[in-house]
């Protein structure tokens, strides 16, 4: 199916329409339903970093394990910034959990990351917040953290996980349509790149807030 601009942007207007007002900013979810796809084969196992044009709404936040190298750097950037003098104080699991819960990314100075793996590894690896290569999280020493700092608070895992459905979020409520629209778009054109067969890999695309009802993209003029 070929997903049109205008056809988004209606759904996206319906899904906040037809959702009665909460007391928070509900995040707004773009829903990819695939088909032909064999979530066991390696050819389907997606995992992409996706940096939207207008953010995430609310920005994601940001751990940095550092030494003290890119200590003063990670202080002023950073939500949450963990020195490597300071892991041997991590013994605890509930504070390593909540340390997880708390932050989207966690990025690492490459010369400790064996001690990262160490201590954070067994919290990170199970919930996907390793720091990961692919997306920049692991730096050298010598590094201007800021444009990869921002570009994370702006920045979206998606993943094809146990079943042929991408679900993520590209924005709150709050944000103009026009920028949710381009955000979605932004989406699809780098899932449509990855997926086996592209454009015919997808079933149905679908918009949601948290906790309103899926309106699907209408397919009327979608088709090719």
């Amino acid at each position: 199916m070929e997903v049109k601009k205008d056809k988004i942007a209606a759904a996206i207007k319906a899904a906040k329409a037809t959702e009665k007002k909460r007391k928070f900013n509900q995040t707004i979810d773009l829903i990819i339903n695939l088909k032909e796809i064999d979530v066991a084969k390696d050819e389907a196992k997606i995992e992409e970093y996706i940096k939207l044009p207008h953010g995430r709404g609310k920005p994601a936040r940001v751990c940095a394990f550092v030494g003290a190298e890119l200590k003063d750097q990670a202080d002023k950037i950073c939500d949450v910034v963990v020195l490597s003098d300071d892991f041997s104080k991590w013994t605890s699991p509930r504070n390593c959990k909540k340390l997880a819960r708390q932050c989207n990314y966690f990025i690492a100075q490459a010369n400790i990351m064996n001690d990262v793996a160490k201590t954070f590894g067994r919290f990170l690896g199970p919930v996907g917040k390793m720091p990961n290569p692919k997306a920049g999280q692991i730096v050298p020493p010598k590094i201007n953290l800021t444009p990869l700092v921002e570009g994370l608070k702006k920045t979206i895992k998606v993943a094809i996980k146990k079943s042929p459905v991408i679900l993520c979020a590209i924005g709150s409520e709050n944000m103009e349509d026009a920028a949710l629209t381009e955000n979605a778009l932004a989406v699809l054109e780098r899932i449509k790149a990855v997926l086996p067969k592209g454009i015919h890999n997808i079933n149905a695309v679908l918009i949601k807030t948290t906790m309103g009802a899926p309106v699907k993209v209408s397919e009327d003029e979608t088709k090719k």
